[in-house]
């Protein structure tokens, strides 16, 4: 059995910070759901906000690879001097020198690369080297049920997910897994092993998430700071409808095909999603490049 512990003295904190906690915590998907979420009564304090379609990632290119190396080039493949900063370098927001305050100027390097430079070229130089977001995660599972929480923040307000979220310094992808499942769970578990790793470009992400297992005393929380609550689900029961993220879905997905057929993989691919559509849009991404491998 499981011990689930009923807290609610997050409601001020969770509701009143909500634009800041948006904000830091996101998934930097800047879009709520493909549908606009729906109030039980049992839950009608909290305020739903209408849909919008998810935004591409500032710092990633909305582009195929084969599409970004065909801009960048010119007719005969050699780098096209005038064909100006590839799209998702032109989307990148670095407005001022993080080491002396001058503005900032997007560039062509030597090497052919385009990077923001500070203007102030004699005394600093600095070059800013945006890179994608780690984001990491665990697939908890306890007496042949699947832990899953229910967002309290955006994006997808509302919508079901596994424990996630941005790897912090000083920490393993594992360490940040086990405490993302703390923080938004309130749950002690212990990582087995990796799982699944999801490329995402169109949002600059790359996604993590391991197989754990839930650690005596097998307790939950039922509402976090992060989370409306937190169930265990058979896997017939989870609500694949109301599932967050893409990345998301297909690791529950493959996960389930692995406990059917009786023998663990680990998976790779790279998510590719649509412009303009929800982060939990099943119609609007596929996932390319894929590699399985099982192991003992």
């Amino acid at each position: 059995g499981i011990l689930i512990i009923k807290t609610r003295y997050f409601s001020k904190i969770k509701y009143s910070s909500y634009s800041l906690m948006a904000l830091l915590r996101g998934l930097r998907g800047r879009g709520l759901c493909a549908s606009q979420l729906a109030c039980s009564p049992s839950n009608s304090r909290h305020i739903l906000r209408p849909a919008r379609p998810m935004q591409p990632f500032y710092m990633c290119s909305t582009s195929s690879p084969d599409k970004q190396t065909t801009e960048a080039q010119g007719t005969d493949g050699a780098p096209g001097e005038d064909e100006g900063p590839p799209p998702h370098m032109s989307r990148i927001r670095s407005l001022y020198c993080k080491m002396c305050g001058k503005p900032m100027q997007l560039v062509q390097l030597p090497t052919a690369d385009w990077r923001h430079r500070c203007t102030n070229q004699d005394e600093c130089g600095f070059i800013d080297y945006v890179n994608p977001r780690m984001v990491v995660g665990a697939i908890t599972e306890h007496e042949g049920r699947i832990l899953l929480c229910r967002r309290a923040i955006e994006p997808c307000l509302g919508k079901w997910t596994v424990p996630a979220g941005f790897m912090e310094l000083n920490e393993s992808s594992a360490q940040g897994a086990a405490r993302e499942t703390m923080e938004e769970a309130g749950a002690n578990v212990e990582i087995i092993a990796p799982y699944c790793h999801w490329d995402i470009p169109v949002i600059g992400q790359a996604y993590i998430l391991f197989r754990a297992k839930l650690l005596a005393p097998f307790t939950i929380q039922s509402e976090t700071a992060e989370s409306l609550e937190s169930q265990l689900f058979d896997p017939a029961d989870i609500p694949f409808q109301d599932i967050a993220f893409s990345s998301v879905s297909l690791a529950l997905r493959y996960y389930l095909e692995d406990v059917e057929a009786k023998k663990w993989r680990v998976h790779h691919g790279v998510i590719e999603k649509k412009l303009g559509s929800a982060p939990n849009d099943p119609s609007t991404f596929q996932i390319k490049d894929l590699m399985s491998m099982e192991v003992s």
